[in-house]
């Protein structure tokens, strides 16, 4: 069955590590140039620092892709209600362009709460069904499953184990699949079982059981890599450690540069129409064009782009993210590199 679906890799951790870096080269290798990396600050948008934490990826693969031309950005989709709500279309023209897409470290449930039924949410499942490749990291990985596991709230709170509803990014194929990222971390030593997302196989365990019948559950290790190519109907182990399948009847191990049949997982299917259960709104914005490199900002712009680059210098996110919306207002927007350099590029959204 020919598909345009793009690649999702779920990596278990170590999405700037050397392990890391070749799995995106191997995703990069497979897209056309030059390569355009959307990087969402959902997960972490609660913190302070979110664009610093989503900004270090972008950072680590505008060097580790220099060969495939990499344009970044960060896209601030932080918080329902608020400037940066994921609803916002105004912030979205770099998603609609980006033929990678990323997003990892953080909390699974914030995330969920985020980006369930959003604007930006559809647009990623949009962009994935157009041919960008999907990768999701730490957080990320959790909550893109059908069943999320609040690990924060188990090991950090104390709350009693207990599961919530994911995005449940695989349904769109008929797979019933959740993920657990760092699933042989051993930062406990010996006193401590911090396996399984630091929760220990035990309060895994009582998770798990919580799970309606016929669930599959995905473990990956640490610096571990799992890629769904849905044009070879085929799953790839890349990375440093294994892969553990746990079905309601059996659990296979599959180990670093293996592979398997998506049909392992359950039914593969297709949407029978492309777009079926996305927005019209988000199609309208993943189908854009790719924006005219030739039009000159006016000068109101680039003294913004000038003022919002000494802000960044000295670290006044506030400063720069206020100064980024007024930019983004006048009809642009901002593409900041892995230097201190930034650059401009017209927005495909219609201002109101």
């Amino acid at each position: 069955m020919e598909t345009s679906c793009g690649l999702i890799t779920l990596l278990g951790s170590g999405e700037t590590s050397l392990a890391g870096g070749r799995i995106f080269e191997t995703i990069a290798r497979r897209l056309s140039l030059p390569v355009r990396i959307a990087a969402l600050e959902t997960p972490a948008g609660f913190e302070l620092n979110s664009a610093q934490v989503a900004g270090r990826v972008t950072e680590f693969l505008q060097t580790r892709l220099k060969n495939y031309s990499p344009h970044s950005e960060v896209i601030p989709a932080r918080k329902r209600g608020t400037a940066f709500s994921p609803d916002d279309p105004r912030m979205l023209a770099p998603l609609s362009q980006a033929n990678l897409v990323f997003m990892g470290p953080g909390s699974p449930t914030y995330a969920v709460r985020q980006l369930k039924d959003s604007l930006t949410w559809d647009v990623v499942r949009a962009r994935q069904r157009s041919g960008a490749a999907l990768v999701f990291a730490s957080a990320a990985t959790i909550a893109v499953g059908r069943w999320c596991l609040p690990v924060y709230e188990i090991y950090k709170v104390g709350q009693d184990v207990f599961s919530t509803p994911g995005l449940d990014l695989f349904s769109d194929f008929g797979l019933k699949l959740s993920f657990i990222p760092h699933w042989n971390n051993a930062d406990g030593g010996a006193e401590l079982d911090t396996s399984r997302c630091f929760i220990g196989a035990e309060r895994f365990q009582q998770w798990k059981r919580l799970l309606p019948a016929g669930e599959t559950v995905i473990g990956l290790d640490e610096h571990t890599g799992l890629m769904f190519d849905f044009s070879s109907q085929k799953c790839f182990v890349r990375g440093r450690g294994d892969v553990v399948v746990l079905m309601s009847n059996a659990i296979e191990t599959y180990h670093s540069g293996s592979h398997f049949s998506m049909f392992r997982l359950g039914e593969l299917r297709f949407p029978e129409v492309a777009k079926d259960g996305i927005s019209t709104a988000a199609w309208k914005l993943a189908e854009c064009p790719s924006p005219g490199e030739n039009e000159t900002p006016p000068s109101k712009v680039l003294e913004l782009l000038d003022a919002r680059s000494k802000a960044r210098k000295v670290k006044d996110w506030n400063a720069s993210d206020r100064m980024r919306q007024q930019i983004t207002e006048l009809g642009w927007d901002v593409q900041d590199s892995a230097t201190e350099q930034s650059y401009l590029t017209k927005s495909v959204i219609k201002r109101h």
